[in-house]
C-alpha cells in the first residue's frame, strides 16, 4: 500500500495545490510508492481549478499541473499517513477535526520540515490578494521544505 500525503490550505487553488505537485515531482523522480493530492478547509472554491498564478509559479519552474479544488472531509483522516497544514490556522482546523489522538498525530505544518524556518514563524502566507512575487515566494518556502518532507517519508517507508 503506498504512502499518502496530503497538503491542507484554505481554498485548494494557491498554497495546498503547489505543494501537492512540488512533492508529485519529487516522489517520481525517486520511484517512491507515495500518493499525493491536497484540499482546503473550506469550500468556497470546490470544482475550480488551481489558481493561474499557481499553475504560473510552478510552470516557471517546471512543474506540470492540474487540479480540481475539493474540501477536506473528516472522515479522510484514516486515508492518509500524513496531513500537512500550510499554516497555523489550516493546522488548528485540522486538529479540531480529528476523530482521535492518532489522527492529530498525523497533522503537520509544512515549514517544520524546513530547517531554515523561523520557529516562531511556520506559515506559508497565503498569496491570493497578492502578485507573482507573492506566489514564487510561496514556492520557494514549499521547495525549501521539500527535503524534510520527502526524508519523513523515506524513514515511515522504510518503517513499514
Amino acid at each position: 500500500m503506498p504512502y499518502r500525503v496530503t497538503f491542507v490550505c484554505t481554498g485548494n487553488i494557491c498554497r495546498s495545490p503547489m505543494a501537492e505537485w512540488v512533492l508529485r515531482q519529487h516522489v517520481e523522480d525517486e520511484n517512491l510508492d507515495v500518493e499525493v493530492d491536497s484540499s482546503g478547509t473550506g469550500g468556497w472554491h470546490v470544482g475550480d481549478d488551481a489558481d493561474e498564478r499557481t499553475v504560473a509559479a510552478l510552470r516557471r519552474a517546471g512543474y506540470r499541473s492540474a487540479h480540481i479544488a475539493r474540501q477536506f472531509e473528516p472522515s479522510w483522516f484514516h486515508r492518509y499517513d500524513l496531513i500537512i497544514a500550510l499554516d497555523e490556522g489550516h493546522r488548528r482546523a485540522l486538529l479540531s477535526m480529528a476523530p482521535d489522538e492518532a489522527s492529530r498525530g498525523r497533522v503537520r505544518l509544512l515549514r517544520e520540515f524546513d530547517p531554515d524556518a523561523s520557529p516562531s514563524n511556520l506559515d506559508v502566507p497565503d498569496p491570493y490578494y497578492g502578485d507573482r512575487a507573492d506566489f514564487d515566494l510561496v514556492l520557494e518556502q514549499v521547495e525549501a521544505s521539500m527535503p524534510g518532507v520527502l526524508e519523513e517519508i523515506r524513514t515511515a517507508l522504510k518503517e513499514r
